[in-house]
């Protein structure tokens, strides 16, 4: 018979010996768990210890693991400034406008950036800290820096741009021609731009910097003017006949003739309304003159200079011809205290009717010819003069260019039916407005009566930056490959003060505006 207790025993055996294997492959995996698990720790401790980041992190696509803050800081920097242009080029249809980075003042947050890298794994519970440290060391993680910039600024660079676009929006409007007719102009559509979401755009091409050597679309809609309204227009024209005067007690004051101004309203309603599509027309003024005019009291009422400013001028025929009728136009007007001085109002529209010619004017991205140019010499030279006899400037804008009569910060554009020179008399007595175009000179003098205290005012001016032309290559009929089309310019960004004086100590400094203008690119036939 079988020896049963014999393979009982060593069925024991067997048991004994698997048992005993499981639990030493038991032991030996905690024994090398604890390893792992006292290595990872000590080296978690030495990370925790360390001014290194930890492996895994990188910013905006540049790896800063194992590098301290500073190097961390100095690397990304010095990546993105390699991948980031100076400036952001916008176009519409053929017309290029750089938007300068230091202008938004726009820049990564990378200390924040290097510094939310900086504490990973160090911020939280030790059970945290761990499992961020495993996570990023196994996944990796790309931080995408805050992009910092002034809002007010590119809100106010779009809406300048907005100004400079070749189809301007024209408002209807009107203005006196030759004293005795009534000039009503029709308006002309022109293009707004979407500014929110053009802003939104720039701010998504600098936060993925995805706008190197790209030109973004200015995405625009269609403006319509104002229609036209002629009661408005008659209570602003109608006034009744008085004589001029002036007073030297209780007060020194001058009362300029008032010439009594009417039309017909109905005739007027009903022409526009029988000619919806007009560009202008005439309306023949009914004038009532005083017997006593400004003229008559003469320089008398303003015995004191508040101010002069002259520009210098080459005499190009066409050029001076349009100089001196604005100048005719302006010289002699008196403006009352609280009154706003408007050059296109005064000026009237610039037509061939008038007198005009065509001369050089900034267009297109260039120099070209162009109807009226010029005349932003005058009201530069007002500008300037207004400037020092201490009045309120209300609109002003600068070219596109820098012009050669003044220097960057000192000149005022002007375009009928868009852009405006305009400035208050914030004194407590009328200016008259002397201007003259003679001997290659334009000069303009404001006469008043000096206040009790009376600044000494100077104008300063500083460029801050200058903004590099670029080279284009166009194909143009008349010009052989390789022949040059338009000289470079460098562009530039300036900044003006009026500066207050008194017995030589100066006792405030008046910020003006931030001006930029654009650089005129280098143009090569192909």
């Amino acid at each position: 018979m079988p020896d049963f207790k014999l393979a009982k025993d060593k069925q024991i055996v067997k048991m004994f010996r698997r048992d005993n294997t499981i639990l030493i492959y038991v032991i030996m995996v905690a024994i090398a768990m604890g390893i792992v698990v006292a290595s990872f720790f000590a080296f978690y401790k030495n990370h925790q210890d360390s001014k290194f980041i930890q492996s895994g992190v990188s910013i905006k696509g540049v790896n800063i693991s194992g590098l301290t803050k500073e190097e961390a800081c100095d690397l990304v920097r010095t990546k993105l400034a390699g991948q980031m242009n100076e400036n952001i080029v916008l176009t519409y249809k053929n017309y290029n406008y750089n938007v300068a980075l230091e202008q938004i003042e726009a820049e990564f947050d990378i200390e924040a950036s290097v510094d939310f890298a900086y504490n990973i794994a160090r911020n939280g519970s030790l059970i945290q800290n761990v499992k961020d440290y495993i996570a990023v060391l196994m996944t990796h993680i790309d931080i995408d820096p805050i992009l910092k910039y002034n809002k007010l600024a590119l809100r106010e660079y779009i809406e300048d741009i907005e100004t400079k676009l070749p189809d301007q929006l024209e408002q209807s409007s009107y203005y006196l021609e030759d004293s005795d007719e009534l000039v009503i102009t029709n308006g002309v559509n022109g293009a707004g731009i979407y500014i929110e979401e053009l802003e939104q755009t720039i701010i998504d091409a600098l936060q993925d910097v995805s706008y190197s050597n790209k030109y973004i679309d200015i995405p625009t809609y269609t403006k319509y003017p104002e229609p036209i309204d002629v009661d408005a227009i008659h209570e602003d024209i109608f006034v009744a006949a008085q004589d001029a005067y002036f007073t030297k007690e209780p007060v020194y004051m001058v009362y300029p003739h008032v010439i009594g101004v009417d039309f017909n309203v109905e005739d007027v309603k009903r022409y526009i309304e029988e000619n919806p599509d007009f560009i202008d027309f005439t309306v023949d003024l009914t004038l009532t003159t005083p017997e006593i005019v400004t003229d008559d009291i003469g320089m008398e009422a303003f015995p004191h200079l508040l101010a002069r400013y002259s520009t210098e001028y080459v005499n190009n025929p066409n050029r001076t011809t349009n100089l001196r009728l604005a100048s005719n136009k302006v010289n002699g007007t008196v403006i009352m205290p609280g009154e706003t001085f408007s050059f296109n109002k005064v000026v009237g529209k610039r037509t061939e009717a008038a007198g005009y010619k065509n001369a050089a004017i900034f267009q297109d991205g260039g120099v070209t010819d162009g109807l009226a140019g010029g005349i932003c010499q005058i009201s530069s030279t007002i500008y300037n003069a207004a400037l020092y006899a201490d009045m309120t400037i209300t609109s002003r804008r600068n070219h596109m260019f820098i012009p050669s009569y003044v220097t960057g910060g000192r000149d005022a554009t002007v375009v009928w039916g868009s852009t405006d020179f305009k400035f208050r008399n914030d004194r407590d007595y009328p200016i008259k407005i002397e201007s003259s175009v003679s001997n290659g000179e334009a000069v303009v003098a404001i006469y008043g009566f000096k206040r009790e205290t009376e600044y000494e005012i100077s104008i300063e001016t500083q460029k801050v930056k200058t903004i590099n032309y670029q080279t284009e290559r166009q194909k143009k009929a008349g010009y052989s490959s390789g022949e040059l089309i338009q000289s470079g310019a460098n562009g530039s960004v300036w900044d003006s003060w009026r500066v207050y004086k008194l017995n030589g100590e100066v006792v405030k400094r008046e910020k003006l505006y931030r001006d930029t203008y654009s650089a005129k690119n280098k143009i090569i036939a192909r």
